[in-house]
């Protein structure tokens, strides 16, 4: 590739050359003319050749410089990864000789003593002894000094514990639930009907409801009315709108006798409470 670059910037110099040699003629050119022009044409060349081999040589230089830095940054790379794994190895090994050496008994003793309160507490100590084979030649019966500890540990519980002394009671007969009064109200009469009034009652959350009467109706009705629209006779009366009264009755009147003789409109109002 070099030569032929060589070869091809010679050509390009050689031919102004030419060009101006040509101008002056060719019949005028001599031996000694061409002699010269081949010289300075070969003089020409070897300064092309020294130039670009010293280019190329120095352009060359920068290459492994390059390559050298690109080799030196995988390595360290490398060399990164493998510390950080190392690394991470480590502590990976630390965490678990941790928890084997460290949290585990931690957690194994909290969940004895526990255990060991949780049985004192409900007197079932035995259950924390190794226990006894069954059979063979061996002694099965407990230590004096074991048993008595096992006994006050119990009574110790028990004590703790505050157990109440079964007692047998005789539990009173069932009341049978009373029966709630159903308040009937008379038939409403209809509208065509002779010796009628329409009482309207006008409820504390605004609600007005309207019902007709027979005058000669008891004036209790009225308080039957207002218990079954959900109004206790205990927290609440019943008043005239104007003049503003408190409606009196009685277990003999009827509506006449208390003044309803028309179309009334009562309200019901809330008992003040006495301390």
């Amino acid at each position: 590739m070099a030569s032929r670059g060589v070869v091809g910037i010679f050509l390009l110099s050689a031919l102004p050359l030419l060009c101006l040699e040509l101008r002056r003629g060719i019949p005028g050119l001599g031996i000694k003319d061409l002699i010269l022009l081949c010289g300075r044409i070969f003089l020409l060349l070897a300064l092309l050749t020294l130039i670009i081999s010293v280019t190329t040589s120095w352009v060359n230089s920068f290459k492994p410089s390059q390559v050298y830095l690109k080799e030196e940054e995988e390595k360290n790379e490398k060399r990164q990864k493998l510390v950080r794994k190392i690394q991470q190895e480590a502590q990976g090994e630390k965490v678990g000789r941790y928890i084997e050496n460290v949290l585990k008994p931690s957690q194994e003793m909290k969940l004895k003593k526990l255990e060991e309160r949780f049985y004192q507490m409900t007197g079932e100590t035995w259950k924390l002894s190794n226990g006894h084979k069954l059979g063979g030649d061996e002694d099965l019966e407990l230590d004096s000094e074991s048993q008595t500890s096992f006994e006050t540990s119990n009574r110790e519980a028990a004590k703790r514990r505050n157990l109440p002394m079964p007692v047998t009671r005789v539990s009173p007969p069932a009341e049978q639930p009373t029966k709630k009064e159903v308040l009937d109200l008379p038939e409403e009469p209809p509208e065509t009907a002779e010796e009628v009034v329409t009482v309207a009652l006008r409820c504390p959350s605004g609600r007005v409801l309207r019902r007709r009467f027979f005058k000669s109706c008891s004036s209790q009705v009225l308080f039957d009315w207002m218990m079954k629209i959900g109004y206790c006779t205990s927290l609440y009366s019943l008043s005239t709108s104007f003049p503003r009264r408190p409606l009196e009755v009685e277990g003999g009147w009827s509506l006449q006798d208390i003044g309803i003789t028309v179309d009334t409109v009562l309200n019901v109002e809330e008992k003040e409470q006495s301390n």
